[in-house]
């Protein structure tokens, strides 16, 4: 967790450097015995830290260094977004295992991260590809103020929130498409999956999920998805600093968040529509029982999509999987 492990402090003292840190001055800056040191230590190796230790000089952090709860929370500069932060190498669904810990108390802003997922969570039932040592699968507990009515606003929050992030390491801008995928050159590089707890006039808790293909390379993506799918990592040529993108993705989630429930709707429907990549495109829209197909017109002052028919009609859809009408379901 955030700001309660002495092994962050460990770490951050150990990459202020340069050279050993004795364990004497370790002892003193944590306020424990050297032998505390020595266990927290441990603890750091069996993080996935190579620590050298010295009798002489004391410890030097040696590279590479891992992805783990403890380097993601070392970069945030947020004031409550992961505040508190639970790391798993492998869990099935990080949405799940946040759902839990929200209905039991945790506060807003606590983050589950994973490096892998045995059944990650997409949207209508599908599932999200998790392979470990590659990508990002996080949740965030949220508890807005709000009726569970305006709870899809926070897909629009978690957008802006990803395709913001996921804008620093490409040279496309990325697109959303409505209502919950980021794409890079046309294809998916991140999803989203809100889950609720609430009763019918209130909102409990929201588990905020987002899945960003960081690293994956095309041959790595299963058939099904491989011409469909594409990572960061494709898009900008070189391997992606997973540690870094992750801090950057919680500190956009925070800033969006409080500017929604500061300002309301309208600049995060703003800044949506500046990634929004289908208005005046011909469009295919399954919902429930039936399919719409038509020009996109954009999305309206409550999020809905508008489809222009081929007759004239003008549909407004408030639930829906759509896809550009040339491209084939994924």
């Amino acid at each position: 967790m955030r700001d309660k492990g002495p092994e962050t402090e460990i770490i951050r003292l150990l990459k202020a450097g340069p050279g050993h840190v004795s364990g004497q001055g370790l002892s003193r800056a944590l306020n424990v015995s050297r032998t505390a040191v020595w266990k927290h230590i441990e603890a750091l190796r069996r993080s996935g830290y190579t620590i050298e230790a010295s009798p002489s000089k004391g410890y030097r952090l040696l590279g590479p260094l891992p992805f783990n709860g403890i380097e993601v929370s070392s970069l945030l500069e947020t004031e409550f977004v992961g505040r508190e932060l639970f790391f798993h190498d492998e869990v099935v669904s990080t949405n799940s295992e946040a759902f839990g810990l929200a209905r039991s108390g945790a506060p807003e802003g606590t983050v589950v991260m994973a490096d892998s997922q045995t059944g990650g969570k997409g949207r209508l039932g599908r599932k999200w590809e998790s392979p470990a040592g590659l990508n990002i699968y996080l949740s965030v507990i949220l508890r807005p103020p709000i009726s569970p009515e305006e709870a899809h606003w926070l897909t629009f929050v978690a957008a802006v929130a990803a395709a913001e992030a996921i804008s620093v390491y490409c040279p496309e801008r990325p697109v959303v498409k409505w209502p919950n995928d980021i794409l890079i050159n046309g294809k998916k590089a991140a999803g989203i999956l809100l889950e609720m707890g609430s009763e019918p006039e209130r909102v409990h808790f929201v588990v905020m999920g987002i899945g960003v293909n960081v690293n994956t390379t095309r041959p790595m993506f299963p058939d099904c998805i491989k011409n469909t799918a594409t990572s960061v990592r494709e898009a900008n040529g070189a391997e992606v600093d997973r540690r870094a993108l992750a801090a950057r993705l919680l500190s956009s989630v925070e800033l969006w968040y409080k500017i929604y429930l500061a300002e309301g709707t309208v600049p995060i429907l703003s800044e949506w529509k500046r990634y929004f990549g289908f208005e005046g495109k011909e469009v295919r829209v399954a919902s429930f029982d039936s399919t719409i197909e038509g020009v996109c017109l954009g999305v309206d002052e409550t999020g809905a999509l508008l489809v222009r028919e081929p007759g004239g009609i003008v549909r407004r859809i408030v639930a829906g999987d759509m896809e550009a009408a040339s491209s084939r379901c994924s």
